[in-house]
């Protein structure tokens, strides 16, 4: 009787911290897996249809709001067919020399700025290819984090197994910022110069992409100089 009393009373053990720690770890895990799992179902369903929405765009959308900025959002994704060779070839010139033939990662551009920074003490310089600008616009943000580089990783390789190179560098240009609220080839070329996609000229398309690394601060009318550095390379890449 004594020690059935003795049972019925007992309090269930506590749990210690190295168990809480294990639960958050497959939470963790678990959310992560799913968030990937949904992230290779849209980049399957992103080979035959055009993307509605970005995370980027929805967190320039969030800025706006929180900081009751005017937001005038202008987005109008078009097809291969529908984009200039010449604004094609200058992003992979400028942006992504190496992109037809990385898996994804340019391990000799990383080199390069690795040594850069060793030599001049200044921080590594990015050294992203187009198919992690796809993927930071696609599915994350443009605030750098460790927790952003590490999904980068695995979501950049799974892009790179389902999405055709073309394909990679037609929705980059759709989904690329090139103003603020300006989203996507077509509506920068409309935003910048009353034009489509389609009839940009060598010179505009080279200004367009060269606002590329800071879209939210440079001009067309103003990259003259860094046009003319990507024109050149277009030239040498046979284009």
């Amino acid at each position: 009787m004594a020690r059935r009393k003795a049972a019925a009373t007992s309090k269930p053990p506590r749990r210690g911290p190295l168990r809480w720690i294990g639960s958050l770890i497959r939470i963790l895990t678990a959310v992560t897996l799913g968030y990937l799992l949904a992230c290779t179902l849209l980049l399957l369903a992103y080979r035959v249809v055009l993307p509605p929405a970005t995370t980027v765009q929805l967190q320039r959308a969030v800025e706006a709001a929180a900081t009751q900025t005017p937001y005038d959002f202008q987005y109008r994704p078009v097809s291969e067919e529908a984009q200039d060779a010449d604004v094609r070839h200058a992003a992979v010139a400028s942006e992504d020399a190496r992109f037809y033939t990385h898996g994804g990662f340019d391990m000799e551009e990383l080199r390069r700025a690795r040594e850069d920074a060793e030599r001049t003490g200044r921080p590594m310089r990015g050294a992203s290819t187009l198919t992690q600008q796809l993927v930071k616009n696609l599915f994350l943000t443009t605030h750098r984090s460790i927790v952003r580089k590490a999904l980068e990783i695995p979501l950049t390789l799974l892009a790179e197994w389902i999405l055709p190179k073309e394909r990679i560098l037609t929705l980059y240009l759709d989904v690329a910022e090139w103003g603020p609220g300006v989203f996507g080839i077509e509506a920068a070329a409309q935003y910048h110069y009353g034009t489509s996609a389609s009839a940009l000229t060598r010179e505009q398309a080279a200004r367009l992409v060269a606002c590329l690394p800071a879209p939210l601060e440079r001009l067309p009318q103003d990259m003259g100089r860094t046009s003319s550095r990507i024109l050149t390379r277009m030239r040498q890449m046979g284009w």
